[in-house]
């Protein structure tokens, strides 16, 4: 399944697969950004693969988590926008993972169970909790959370006190080291809540941005703590001598928040929630010493899809792991030689929008039953302000053909042909707000004064 051989110890290596909460495309020191440091996610990136044209699945959330977790389409897993729960009978790369000998763990934002509302501590009885989908391990929340915050360990709730990245970085590494100690492969999923709201960083950390408004204030508070927190990580594989042979994968889940001051997405076209590059461009990279012995950039366009077959073609996992259709590529050639061009497309689609790259073009339509469409050439204009649909017009006929029979395909998940019971079982249920749990209702008091639960539970 490799181009190269690797080594025994390369072919299960630790894997740890990090993702921000919506840190947009130019929130990065290494993009130079007028005010926010990032040393710690420049450092990684000055020694590993950085990738200029990473995207995020979907433009927000829940979807995006179903691409990582599936290596599919949001739409074709049942999670079509924030909230909606992924399908039971999806294949899971922690499912795969376990079944072939790696300790899997989930810490932080899980977002795949169904519910809205801010983040509350998963119930043991949760229907879709990280551990039905593979995880052995798991210290997670519904939603997005913030400082002090509420996990759920395996259904026990436990409070911590201070910042929510520092904490979850933590807890995961104890969870590495007993894998190690174990002298067993670890596959650990840290989801930060950083820098979604609510915002709330600590003094220190918002002392560089008191010139700015309250919410951007805490909101690059929050992500000086969650860049510091990716130091923590890495000094501490280093110290437990295996970062060698651990490959981290970061990014973000969608593009960049509007009305943050200054700019989340570096200039690009769009925020979260569009299918522009602002709302689907995001920064990434992966540090593996062992393979990706040097470091670069690319300009390759890779998208959160290609992280399923990435690792199964690293750890030799048989095709069936994955359900089909697969919208993602693996991306492991790339690890040791540039490549020139993506062979497959890189399709989205959310909420009746839908776009499609395809290297140097992307065509867009906010309105896939209309059939109005935008082409864009990438290359010479990534900021997408000119529609070079009448320039290129074979290149737009192509693109329209292909997304065209793409979304019939997508369709064809919808309505539950990809699954050998023709069916969903059991049906999908409609997203709905913990606070309206049965379950959940005897902790509202106690809740209602926290910041992150207060205005939601007022409503």
């Amino acid at each position: 399944m490799l181009p190269t051989m690797l080594s025994a110890n390369e072919s299960q290596p630790h894997i740890v697969l990090v993702m921000a909460d919506d840190m947009g495309w130019g929130q990065t020191g290494y993009y130079d950004h007028p005010v926010l440091k990032t040393p710690h996610l420049d450092a990684m990136a000055t020694s590993g693969l950085r990738f200029d044209r990473f995207y995020a699945g979907a433009p927000n959330c829940s979807p995006t988590r179903a691409t990582v977790m599936t290596g599919r389409s949001n739409d074709r897993t049942g999670v079509h926008n924030h909230g909606y729960p992924l399908r039971l009978q999806e294949q899971t790369i922690a499912q795969a993972l376990r079944d072939a000998g790696y300790a899997t763990g989930h810490f932080g934002k899980w977002h795949l169970n169904g519910l809205r509302g801010p983040g509350a501590p998963i119930l043991a009885s949760d229907a879709r909790h990280p551990g039905v989908f593979g995880f052995d391990e798991w210290l997670s929340v519904t939603n997005f959370f913030d400082r002090n915050p509420i996990l759920s360990h395996r259904g026990e709730f436990i409070e911590f006190e201070g910042d929510s990245s520092e904490i979850i970085v933590a807890e995961a590494l104890k969870f590495i080291r007993q894998q190690v100690d174990a002298q067993r492969p670890s596959f650990t999923v840290i989801w930060y809540g950083t820098p979604h709201s609510p915002w709330v960083a600590s003094k220190a950390d918002r002392a560089d941005f008191t010139n700015f408004n309250d919410t951007s204030e805490h909101h690059y508070g929050e992500l000086v703590a969650m860049d510091r927190s990716i130091g923590t990580l890495r000094r501490g594989l280093r110290d437990l001598g295996i970062a060698d042979n651990t490959l981290v994968w970061f990014n973000s889940d969608n593009g960049g928040l509007r009305g943050i001051t200054p700019d989340t997405v570096g200039g690009l076209r769009g925020f979260k929630n569009t299918v522009y590059e602002g709302g689907l461009r995001v920064p990434a990279i992966i540090e593996w010493p062992a393979v990706i012995t040097q470091p670069r950039v690319t300009e390759f366009p890779a998208v959160t899809m290609d992280i399923f077959p990435t690792l199964a073609d690293i750890t030799d996992l048989p095709d069936d792991v994955m359900l089909t259709p697969q919208d993602g590529i693996s991306l492991r050639p790339l690890f040791t030689k540039e490549l020139t061009r993506r062979e497959k497309p890189i399709p989205f689609r959310h909420t009746n929008r839908a776009a499609l790259i395809d290297n140097e073009f992307k065509l867009v339509t906010l309105n896939v039953n209309k059939g109005e469409y935008e082409l864009y050439h990438l290359s010479n204009d990534p900021h997408e302000t000119t529609d070079v649909s009448d320039e290129y017009p074979d290149v737009a006929a192509g693109l329209r053909s292909t997304i065209e029979a793409w979304n019939d395909s997508v369709e064809d998940s919808v309505a539950r042909r990809d699954y050998p019971e023709g069916q969903v079982q059991p049906p999908d249920p409609e997203p709905q707000s913990w606070n309206d749990m049965p379950a959940y209702q005897p902790y509202l008091d106690v809740w209602k004064e926290r910041p992150e639960f207060k205005s939601w539970l007022m409503r």
